[in-house]
C-alpha cells in the first residue's frame, strides 16, 4: 500500500482514508477541499521536493469531487477581497471583513501568482477568495448535556464563532471569542435569567471561568478520544517534518500513514522563531491550550482554545491546531507547527504517550520520535 498525497493548504489524509486510497483515491474530510484530477499535475510540478521524501508517495489518484452541504467559510484576515476570477489579478466585486461567514460553493486552482497556495474557493456565485485567508466552518449547534462529569470534559466549537463571557447571559461583557474547531474544557452548566443554558468553561492559562452558550459546544465523547494505532510501540513510530517543504510525514515501520501540509516556525522583525532542528519527541500532551506571548502589536498574540497540542521541546514547540490562518506550506509561526486543527487532532491521537481523554494533559519523559529536517 503506498501513500498518496495531495499537497494542496487546508488537506490532510486520515488513517482510514489512507487505507482506502487505492480503491476510491482521496475523498474530502471535514473542512478539507479536494480539486478535480485534472488539476493534480499541475499542483505537483509547482513543489520542488527535496529527494530524501520517498517518491513512492506522490502518484497521481482518481479523486472524488465533493463540497460537503452547507459548507461556510470564515473571514481571518482584517479583510478580504473577492475577484471575478481565481487570481489576485481579476477584477474586484466585493470585500469583506473578519469574521464574516461566506458560503463555499466551489473550489478551483488559481494562478502561480502565490505558487505555495493556489487553491481559492468560490463564494456563492459572486465570486473566488484565496483560501490562505478563508477558515472552512459549518454551522452546527448541539444538544445540551445536563450532566458534566466530575472534574469536567473536553468539548469542541461548532459554530463559526461564539463569544464567551464573564457571566452568563447575553448581555454580559464579552472576554474572549471562541472559533470554530477550538477546543475547552467545560466544568459547569448553569442557566441565565432567560433560562438559556450556558456551559461554564475553565481557562487553562487565567484560570478564570468563562461562559458560552451551551448548544454552541460540542462535548467530544471518550470513544472519540481512543489512540490510533495504540498496540504499535514508540518505537516504531516515527515523524519527519520536512522544513523546506513544509510536509509532515508520519510513519509506522518505515511505512509513510500519513502526511499534511504544515506551517512551520518564521523569521520576523522581532527575531529568529525557526522551528529547531534535529531530533525531539512528543513527551507533553494537551488537548487544549490558551497560548499567549507579548505585545500583540509585536508580533504577540493571545489565542484560547488552541487544539490538540503535541509538545515536542521544554520550550514549548508543538504540533498543534491552527484556526487563525489557513495558508499552510510557508513558514509563519513562532516555533511551533502549525496544522489544521483535524491534521492536529490526528497527531494528537497516534503519537504517544498515549492521552487519557478525561485528563487534560498528561506528561512523560519519553514519546513519539520526531526528526526536524532542515
Amino acid at each position: 500500500m503506498k501513500l498518496h498525497y495531495h499537497p494542496i493548504a487546508s488537506q490532510s489524509i486520515t488513517r482510514r482514508e489512507f487505507l482506502r486510497l487505492g480503491e476510491v483515491g482521496i475523498a474530502v474530510a471535514l473542512g478539507f477541499f479536494i480539486p478535480s484530477s485534472k488539476n493534480f499535475s499541475r499542483l505537483l510540478n509547482q513543489y520542488n521536493f527535496r529527494s530524501n521524501i520517498p517518491n513512492s508517495i506522490f502518484k497521481d489518484v482518481n479523486k472524488i469531487e465533493v463540497i460537503p452541504p452547507n459548507q461556510q467559510g470564515r473571514v481571518l484576515d482584517l479583510s478580504i477581497t473577492v475577484y471575478d476570477k481565481p487570481t489576485f489579478s481579476g477584477t474586484r466585486v466585493n470585500r469583506y471583513w473578519r469574521d464574516w461567514i461566506l458560503p463555499i460553493t466551489d473550489i478551483t486552482i488559481g494562478t502561480l501568482e502565490d505558487s505555495f497556495n493556489m487553491v481559492w474557493y468560490k463564494v456563492g456565485e459572486e465570486g473566488f477568495v484565496h483560501s490562505g485567508a478563508i477558515q472552512p466552518v459549518f454551522t452546527i449547534t448541539n444538544p445540551v448535556i445536563t450532566q458534566i462529569p466530575e472534574g469536567g470534559t473536553l468539548a469542541e466549537v461548532t459554530v463559526p464563532f461564539t463569544d464567551a463571557r464573564w457571566d452568563p447571559g447575553q448581555d454580559e461583557p464579552v472576554a474572549y471569542r471562541f472559533y470554530y474547531a477550538t477546543t475547552y474544557w467545560v466544568m459547569e452548566i448553569v442557566q441565565d435569567a432567560d433560562g438559556l443554558s450556558w456551559y461554564g468553561v475553565r481557562d487553562d492559562k487565567w484560570e478564570y471561568m468563562f461562559y458560552v452558550p451551551a448548544s454552541h459546544l460540542r462535548l467530544i465523547p471518550a470513544n472519540e478520544l481512543i489512540p490510533i494505532s495504540s498496540n504499535i510501540s514508540s518505537q516504531m513510530k516515527r515523524i519527519e517534518v520536512h522544513i523546506p517543504e513544509q510536509v509532515m510525514i508520519a510513519y509506522e515501520y518505515d511505512q509513510p500513514v500519513f502526511m499534511a501540509r504544515v506551517a512551520s516556525g518564521a523569521v520576523f522583525s522581532n527575531g529568529d522563531y525557526s522551528t529547531p532542528a534535529g531530533r525531539h519527541q512528543t513527551f507533553h500532551k494537551r488537548a487544549s491550550r490558551h497560548m499567549a506571548r507579548g505585545n500583540l502589536a509585536a508580533n504577540g498574540y493571545d489565542l484560547p482554545g488552541v487544539p490538540w497540542n503535541s509538545y515536542i521541546t521544554e520550550e514549548g514547540i508543538a504540533f498543534h491546531g491552527t484556526y487563525w490562518h489557513n495558508n499552510f506550506g510557508r513558514p509563519r509561526s513562532h516555533g511551533c507547527i502549525n496544522l489544521t486543527p483535524q491534521a492536529a487532532k490526528w497527531v494528537y491521537l497516534w503519537t504517544k504517550p498515549d492521552a487519557p481523554p478525561d485528563q487534560e494533559d498528561i506528561y512523560e519523559t519519553t514519546g513519539t520520535n520526531v526528526d526536524i529536517i532542515d
